[in-house]
């Protein structure tokens, strides 16, 4: 594995003409990395696409995972239909959703997401979320499931952007939210609105999200914590990969200490 690590580490500090990485922050996506929740999602976009007489096999939530409420609609409205759906109905679909979502089983964490958490702030990195959700549920229970971890200032959800993953949007947003956080701490005072993209790394499970991270610079781990192939991640550009966030966990101390050395 540490031979993976150093190539990984190597290719992409040449690509980004960096000479180290100065690792401050790492960006988590929610859905498939912090809970189990994707199994949910994929059964409530399924029977609410159905409820409108739109075809959506649950395999599909997988592929758009990441995507906003309304990007993932208008997705299916467009080949469906051939054009966009109306505020309305995007605002009457999702709300569906999220009821159906709700009356689902509870999404338990993933495991080793909170020790690894824990492992990454004893490290010196700040975590932080970067989703495309907007489930309420989940996110009010952040702070529950994994006390003591994250701040509100460094979440970003869908109620943050205009455009959700793969487009980078949401995670310049958080390299933006990092450096406010950073100087507000006054640790930094540079004028640089954003942090430096070797000063973050981002993990995600789902290939709109790899895509989104790797768009915006940053070194971009995949844990393949879902039914996809790990080829469909290597494709999305993912710099390193994991079988599992355990995985993940079980590997940071010496991960870590590559990346900063």
């Amino acid at each position: 594995m540490n031979n993976d690590i150093e190539k990984a580490k190597s290719a992409y500090l040449e690509s980004k003409g960096y000479d180290a990485f100065r690792l401050k922050t790492a960006m988590f996506d929610m859905d498939g990395v912090l809970f189990d929740s994707m199994k949910n999602h994929a059964l409530s976009w399924h029977d609410t696409m159905a409820h409108f007489g739109f075809t959506f096999p649950p395999e599909e939530a997988y592929m758009n995972e990441g995507r906003t409420g309304g990007g993932t609609i208008n997705i299916v409205s467009m080949r469906e239909r051939g054009h966009l759906a109306t505020e309305d109905e995007i605002q009457e679909i999702y709300h569906y959703k999220s009821e159906l979502f709700s009356k689902l089983p509870e999404a338990v964490q993933m495991p080793g997401s909170y020790e690894l958490l824990c492992k990454v702030k004893a490290s010196g990195l700040t975590p932080m979320v970067v989703t495309g959700s907007g489930q309420r549920t989940l996110l009010a229970r952040l702070h529950e499931n994994f006390p003591g971890i994250f701040s509100e200032e460094l979440m970003v959800t869908a109620f943050d952007v205009k455009k959700g993953k793969p487009d980078p949007e949401p995670y310049l947003m958080g390299l933006q939210k990092g450096k406010q956080y950073f100087r507000m701490q006054g640790i930094m005072d540079n004028e640089s609105p954003l942090l430096d993209c070797n000063e973050s790394i981002v993990v995600e499970n789902a290939p709109l999200g790899v895509e989104a991270g790797v768009a915006a610079g940053v070194f971009t781990i995949a844990v393949n914590t879902g039914p996809l192939p790990d080829s469909v991640l290597y494709e999305a550009g993912a710099n390193m990969l994991y079988p599992s966030m355990q995985a993940l966990c079980d590997d940071w101390n010496n991960l870590i200490s590559i990346l900063n050395n």
